[in-house]
């Protein structure tokens, strides 16, 4: 089937750089404090690996001891112990098999849940700026397809390929002890063997790399054409972004093509290899039998014990394999772990006042995005007293967004200070800030979950009698109401099944729900409530309503809103007018209506 793609990526898009080849195993390593506390059940698994991997080498010797023994003398009796300890010893095989999975599978999911706690944790902790610079799709392969590859090499390949570094030798050894001649040669194979999986290594290092990285390309694309479908389909454009899938897919497919042609090298070797020196034991082990230099019980101990090696020998390449990806998933997963936070708390944090009146100062503030050249907000002052409501009024890019950003601490100033009752912010414990502001974004974001849980995200002890002042401030109870289970109607991923005005009610009934602040009373601290032109999406019955609502919820709080209608910024009581990143104009909506060319003109020409 043939895809036209208009504009579309090509199949022949440039490689992705090298990455960088992961140094030995150190990125493994790492891991074990985290593997500590499971270290009795990984141990548990080497004995019990060790006890089947005994019991596969004691068969062959036991079957020697029969055929030069009681076989060899017509012995009938004479066969029965040892048959019963060959019986004996396959049974201790199987138990070591099924017992080492039964053993390692709880402690290795465990370990897994684990890691994926901690860099759900540490992405909640990065700040904004951090989470701009990454896809989203790369975070989620990081967070899930990674820490699978590193439970899987924990729960078999890890000790598997341990345990063959002992499993060869120490069987190579038996064979010389068998027949020295039978040994040598599987020692031979060993140089072109260990040739191959060193060339076989340093390749599928890079590749497992560059496959997992285009993996999480491909995620991201994935999850934003599934998000933006209605986008897509209202521009016609999902052909486009079908042929941006399949180009990503067309760039993993060739790498996952020459992790292919590197396998088809290695198993082949791995297994012909073996086989080669199986072929000369045969041959001359049937020569020494027949001129008497070796007894036919060794020569079938010699065979089976062969026959037997070569099955690690070939599994190393699969192991080795193995051991690459889950190096290449720690390698993505310490990436992120690594990264140093910027937004923390301080080293000496002050405590929240028993009382907080909630006076808000922006003190010569200046702010700029991490690796921008030109600074978003240059030396902002101007103070929000408690019970006032302050708007921000200006052009796209004159900092509006960035400054509400600051007071939750989602960015921190660049210099400058922004106090609540004369405390810095930056002194205070993130938690204790962020349980006093309160925020509502203007792309509202809700959560695949009830309606209730939506609400109150901030306070999810809150009642459901203060969940429904909080919608009726924002006038969505009647539609909350009309959905099939109320409150507890799940509203699905991103609350696409309801409008954008519903949405951005709920935003704001979040935003206003009047939620106990961490160690104290609610009534004892004035919150501040940052609001991003909450009513944008709202018609203007609606828009009139809820500010009827929020003005009395408003008259008890320190807020900051941004408005880009007169509506709206008619709500403050004070609005300051930024352009590019300074205060170029403060007053009330009427006086600068008429006092102002450049406000008029912001708010869409309104009369004076």
């Amino acid at each position: 089937m043939s895809v036209t793609v208009d504009s579309a990526p090509t199949g022949t898009e440039p490689d992705l750089p090298e990455p960088q080849r992961p140094g030995l195993l150190r990125s493994l390593l790492r891991l074990w404090p985290y593997l500590r506390p499971h270290r009795w059940a990984v141990l548990a698994t080497n004995v019990l690996a060790v006890l089947a991997w005994s019991g596969a080498l004691a068969s062959p010797l036991l079957v020697a001891r029969i055929i030069d023994g009681a076989v060899a003398n017509r012995d009938f009796a004479a066969v029965l112990l040892p048959v019963v300890l060959v019986f004996v010893v396959g049974v201790a095989e199987a138990f070591g098999v099924w017992g080492r999975r039964w053993v390692i599978a709880k402690p290795a999911t465990r370990f897994e849940i684990d890691l994926r706690a901690m860099i759900f944790r540490k992405l909640q902790s990065l700040a904004i700026a951090r989470h701009d610079g990454w896809e989203s799709g790369q975070l989620l392969s990081r967070a899930v397809d990674d820490l699978a590859t590193l439970r899987r090499f924990v729960v078999f390949a890890g000790s598997a390929l341990v345990l063959h570094g002992v499993m060869i030798p120490v069987g190579l050894l038996v064979l010389l002890v068998l027949s020295w001649q039978i040994g040598l040669a599987f020692l031979v194979i060993a140089v072109p063997l260990l040739w191959v999986c060193v060339y076989f290594e340093r390749r599928f290092a890079v590749a497992a790399r560059r496959s997992q990285d285009q993996a999480g390309d491909l995620a991201t694309t994935a999850e934003e054409s599934t998000q933006g479908v209605r986008v897509l389909k209202a521009f016609g454009r999902g052909v486009f972004f079908g042929g941006r899938f399949i180009a990503q897919s067309r760039a993993l497919r060739r790498t996952e093509l020459v992790k292919v042609r590197l396998d088809a090298m290695l198993w082949p070797s791995m297994t012909v290899l073996p086989r080669l020196a199986i072929v000369f034991a045969l041959g001359y082990g049937g020569y020494a039998v027949v001129h008497g230099s070796m007894t036919l019980g060794a020569l079938v101990a010699s065979m089976t014990l062969a026959s037997f090696l070569q099955w690690p020998i070939a599994w190393t390449g699969f192991l080795l394999a193995e051991l690459n990806n889950a190096r290449t998933a720690a390698d993505r997963y310490w990436e992120i772990m690594d990264i140093p936070l910027d937004i923390t708390d301080p080293p000496d944090p002050v405590a929240l006042p028993s009382r907080t009146g909630g006076r808000l100062r922006f003190d010569t503030v200046r702010f700029g995005f991490p690796g921008a050249e030109d600074e978003v907000l240059r030396g902002v002052s101007f103070t929000v007293e408690q019970g006032e409501t302050v708007a921000l009024v200006g052009a796209s890019g004159s900092g509006k967004t960035a400054l509400l950003n600051l007071v939750p601490r989602l960015y921190d100033v660049t210099a400058g200070a922004i106090t609540i009752d004369g405390l810095d912010i930056a002194r205070l414990r993130i938690a204790d800030l962020r349980s006093l502001v309160s925020v509502a974004f203007e792309d509202p974001v809700l959560f695949s979950a009830s309606v209730r849980e939506n609400v109150a995200l901030r306070d999810p002890g809150a009642s459901d009698a203060e969940v429904r002042r909080a919608l009726a401030v924002a006038q969505a109870s009647e539609f909350v109401d009309e959905l099939p289970w109320g409150l507890d109607t799940r509203i699905g991923e991103q609350g696409l099944s309801l409008s954008g005005g519903q949405r951005q009610r709920l935003a704001l009934a979040r935003a206003v729900l009047r939620g106990s602040v961490v160690g104290a009373r609610a009534d004892d601290h004035h919150r501040v409530i940052v609001l991003d032109d909450p009513l944008s999406a709202l018609d203007v019955r609606t828009e009139e309503l809820v500010q009827q609502r929020l003005r009395a919820v408003l008259a008890d709080a320190t807020t900051l809103l941004v408005a880009h209608r007169p509506s709206t910024a008619a709500l403050a009581d004070r609005v300051v007018v930024l352009e590019d990143g300074r205060i170029v104009d403060e007053g009330t909506h009427e006086q600068l209506l008429r006092s102002s060319d450049h406000y008029r003109a912001l708010m869409g020409g309104a009369p004076r």
